[in-house]
């Protein structure tokens, strides 16, 4: 048998996975500053109204509108492959398998929750879309997707990632979207955060701030990549299509892995495997893992609070792992992973022991990374590069026991824009950062603050 998946159009899937009726238990609620819950109507002033009955839907599956699959077919199915070339280097027998989400036009699974969202935006009549973007994927596919709904687009891109990644902002610019560093002075919280620091590196807290902030001002709608419910219901095309894929090599994992910052990407491809599960129709007693960087260790030394979903304090408070707030995340290349908090339906299942998490150091992230390309000719996103290190670790692990697992993870995009960090990396001057625990404590303290929790 070969080493690709059949990537058949009937395989695009027609609706959405919903993972909340399937929860341990019932996701905690969204809450104003005063500790009363936010009624879905209250989000109405940033998302399409359809966005935000998706958020609150308790329904197990949602259709796919026929324009939004009509455009996934461009991509979509996505290949799943199998790393032979990778098991032979490392001698495991472990089998290794990816799901590449690098193959969209923007070169990352962002699009899949991109195109639902401005199809939603376009079709509600609304003009104008405000959103943030770290390492640009997210940015590069709501542009993407608002130049094919004919929607206008501005996009704050953390400062950081602005200097180390230009051809995201010109690939940004190509499809037509304004494209501004954050901190920025266009906004009250730019501004802010520009006086405490006029080199702030920025944060995603900081850009979300912003976008928000842009939008509520002008009645442009907000889009947003990673985090919440609605977002991880559009990614469910990786994993829907995984299951299908898999079994055409006649295997099945006993682990789903993933880069995790706000959880988008992770979810996307565990959830309809976490369904599996509880229904009864998995094969093995697969285990899921999350991976995230030592420098924003959101799951693995973050705690499980009441958290400001952005830094300048314009969200709601959701219940979730958090390093808090006020976190500054360093300015690492995985941009799309300096997130000071993670998804609340996946902080529940990391709460509940359904999911494990793991932190790996930036070098170590991209030694892996390096030994991937060598291995199987694809190259990386710096964000997608953890998975790769968490599944080369259980494909050692698994030579150490003499076990012959299967590892399925989820190469959430291509590092093919991200090449001077690749370069950074292979002349020895890519640095390693770790927070203290007075860092992260302090910073928590201040969140649980918010609350008295």
């Amino acid at each position: 048998m070969g080493v690709r998946a059949p990537q058949e159009e009937w395989m695009v899937p027609r609706r959405w996975y919903n993972i909340v009726p399937d929860l341990p238990k019932p996701l905690p609620p969204y809450l104003k500053p005063n500790g009363e819950p936010v009624r879905p109507e209250e989000f109405e002033v940033l998302f399409a109204r359809e966005l935000v009955r998706q958020e609150f839907s308790q329904e197990r599956w949602i259709p796919v509108p026929p324009p939004v699959r009509d455009v996934y077919l461009l991509w979509r199915p996505t290949p799943l492959l199998r790393a032979r070339r990778l098991e032979e280097l490392l001698k495991t027998p472990a089998r290794i398998y990816y799901k590449f989400e690098g193959v969209s036009p923007p070169g990352s699974h962002k699009p899949n929750t991109a195109v639902a969202q401005l199809y939603y935006v376009s079709k509600e009549g609304a003009g104008r879309v405000t959103t943030e973007t770290g390492a640009g994927q997210w940015g590069s596919s709501v542009a993407f997707a608002a130049s094919l709904f004919g929607v206008k687009a501005t996009v704050y891109m953390v400062r950081a990632s602005y200097g180390q990644k230009p051809y995201r902002r010109v690939l940004m610019e190509l499809w037509g979207a304004e494209v501004v560093p954050s901190p920025s002075d266009r906004t009250e919280a730019g501004r802010r955060f520009l006086a405490e620091d006029p080199n702030h590196p920025g944060s995603l807290g900081i850009a979300i701030s912003e976008a928000v902030e842009d939008a509520v001002k002008t009645g442009a709608k907000y889009v947003l990549g990673s985090v919440l419910n609605h977002v991880l219901i559009h990614q469910t095309v990786i994993g829907l299509e995984a299951a299908e894929q898999i079994r055409y090599f006649g295997d099945y994992p006993d682990y789903v892995v993933g880069a995790c910052g706000g959880g988008s990407s992770f979810s996307g491809l565990f959830w309809p495997f976490y369904h599996e599960k509880r229904v009864g129709k998995a094969e093995r007693d697969v285990k899921f893992v999350a991976v995230e960087p030592v420098a924003v260790p959101t799951l693995t030394r973050g705690e499980y609070i009441y958290d400001l979903g952005d830094t300048a304090g314009l969200t709601p408070l959701i219940k979730m792992y958090s390093v808090g707030h006020g976190y500054k995340p360093p300015p690492i290349h995985a941009g799309g992973l300096r997130y000071h908090g993670c998804a609340p339906t996946l902080s529940l299942l990391v709460a509940e022991g359904e999911v494990s998490a793991v932190a790996y150091r930036q070098r170590e992230v991209f030694e892996a990374a390096r030994l991937f390309a060598q291995a199987e000719g694809v190259v990386p996103a710096p964000e997608s590069a953890h998975a790769v290190k968490a599944a080369v670790e259980l494909a050692l692990q698994a030579k150490r026991e003499g076990r012959p697992v299967t590892i399925l993870f989820n190469m959430s995009g291509h590092g093919l824009l991200d090449l001077a960090a690749y370069d950074e990396y292979m002349r020895g001057v890519l640095q390693d950062v770790e927070p203290t625990a007075e860092e992260i404590m302090a910073n928590i303290a201040r969140a649980k603050a918010l609350l008295r929790q």
